[in-house]
């Protein structure tokens, strides 16, 4: 197994393309939304019903087409893959066509895997990362925020509107570092029942990547070992949080 540890530029190009399934799947699962522009107190008063309503929520999957539009694109870009949740903060994220890509995350690491490629990406999410970093790879492993006070601390509320039957929840992220990557994150929820519908990310430089939901199941049964991964020796693994 080949160990290599790029330099910081890629890092920010590929948490913030790769990883953002990952973290805009978790953010979404955690939040409320009302039909139409309200007041604050409106606003403070759905999120946290929302939170506590998602006491309920233990494992979760579905299928996503996934839309990146890009600015240097006159056509956007599309895919399809499957996604598997589990509380408070294990993924697995599958990129299945027009190629292979999975993102998972168990314990206190996440892999971004390229198996055609036989590349992969090891990112360490514990104590010991530093910095920045940490500010962005909390949004990854965030998961369910715990209370209110914690949500505060990740995000600010920006918009709340409903479109087509939908309510949309603009976010802002609290951290800094995030926001130089990001503009703004789009939660979808269903209006009759809050089920995920989608998630759409602005990046800072006008780009978007969408993910639209079908075929969700809360609760599923399935073997936990899907958010496990130990790497052949053939594969080629970089550490871009390395030194």
């Amino acid at each position: 197994m080949n160990l290599q540890t790029p330099n910081t530029d890629q890092f920010y190009v590929r948490i913030f393309r790769i990883g953002t399934w990952c973290l805009k799947f978790l953010w979404s699962l955690v939040l409320g939304a009302w039909c139409f522009r309200v007041a604050a107190v409106d606003t403070n008063a759905v999120v946290t019903g929302w939170l506590a309503a998602q006491t309920n929520l233990h494992t979760w999957e579905a299928d996503f087409i996934q839309t990146r539009t890009l600015k240097t694109l006159t056509k956007p870009l599309f895919a399809t893959g499957h996604l598997r949740f589990a509380t408070p903060n294990r993924f697995r994220w599958e990129l299945l066509t027009p190629s292979q890509t999975i993102a998972m995350r168990d314990a206190d690491e996440m892999w971004v895997i390229y198996p055609l490629l036989k590349r992969a990406e090891r990112y360490p999410l514990n104590t010991k990362t530093s910095g920045e970093w940490r500010d962005a790879l909390s949004l990854l492993e965030a998961g369910f925020p715990r209370d209110r006070a914690e949500f505060d601390s990740q995000f600010r509320l920006l918009s709340l509107t409903e479109t087509n039957g939908s309510w949309q929840l603009g976010l802002q992220p609290a951290s800094a570092f995030a926001r130089k990557m990001m503009r703004e994150i789009t939660v979808g929820l269903a209006t009759n029942d809050f089920a995920l519908t989608s998630t759409e990310m602005t990046f800072i430089d006008g780009s978007r990547m969408r993910n639209d939901f079908t075929n969700a199941v809360m609760n599923p049964n399935f073997d936990q070992k899907v958010f496990q991964w130990i790497p052949d020796a053939d594969f080629k693994i970089t550490e871009p949080l390395g030194r």
